[in-house]
């Protein structure tokens, strides 16, 4: 099943540089290093939303994310981890094998398909949880990447879900993003229909659509890199 976003009532179903100032009212990028230094490697391990679904490979989360990173300064690889379709319970069963050694910070944005599927918000958070600690045992910063869940499973659901990245993130100091889709969700369907954001299934982002989540995804992600212990 690939994940979906209907954004009114169903669910989702998503070098180190030389300390150079970024441009006006972003964080400064401060990854102490030599110009000579590797750039950072970030593994984003996600779902269909981080794997690009129904986009040309450069038009996807990951490619998108890259080169705003690289136009802010950042020498960084990202990695993508996603698979379509993929529940915190598949993140959390293929993590370990993905936290290679390159590997310098770790984001996670998963939780859309176990909404979809209406598990239960304490099996999500459980596999969350999990992934946060395996990732903070090897040292490595995190962000954490959610999404808001809607009112049709009932408003203890939504509350629970909704809960846990705010929650998590405190847990393990991780960098949160509440709702990874917030910047389309924000808009009117008209407006999102008028500016084209969404693909013609109505539950993927479309390329315009990605690019609005990156401007909003992007200065977390520099918050993420900054985190990132300087090579010695």
């Amino acid at each position: 099943m690939q994940t979906c976003l209907s954004l009114c009532s169903r669910g989702y179903g998503v070098a180190r540089g030389a300390g150079k100032v970024l441009a006006a009212g972003l964080v400064s990028l401060s990854l102490a290093s030599a110009a000579s230094a590797d750039p950072v490697t970030l593994l984003a391990v996600g779902d269909s939303l981080t794997q690009g679904y129904g986009l040309a490979p450069e038009q996807g989360l990951v490619p998108q994310l890259q080169s705003w990173l690289e136009d802010h300064g950042a020498d960084v690889n990202v990695i993508n981890a996603g698979v379509s379709g993929d529940t915190t319970a598949g993140g959390r069963a293929r993590l370990g094998w993905s936290l290679t050694p390159e590997v310098d910070a770790v984001m996670i944005a998963l939780g859309g398909n176990d909404m979809l599927r209406g598990q239960p918000p304490a099996k999500a958070r459980a596999n969350l949880d999990a992934m946060l600690a395996e990732v903070t045992a090897k040292g490595l910063p995190a962000a954490l990447v959610g999404l808001q869940a809607p009112g049709n499973y009932g408003t203890a659901y939504q509350a629970d879900f909704n809960a846990i990245w705010p929650e998590l993130g405190a847990k393990y100091d991780a960098v949160v993003v509440d709702h990874l889709l917030g910047p389309i969700a924000a808009q009117s369907p008209e407006a999102r229909a008028e500016q084209g954001l969404m693909q013609a299934d109505g539950i993927h982002p479309s390329a315009k659509g990605v690019t609005l989540v990156v401007e909003a995804l992007g200065p977390k992600v520099l918050e993420l890199l900054e985190r990132v212990a300087p090579q010695s």
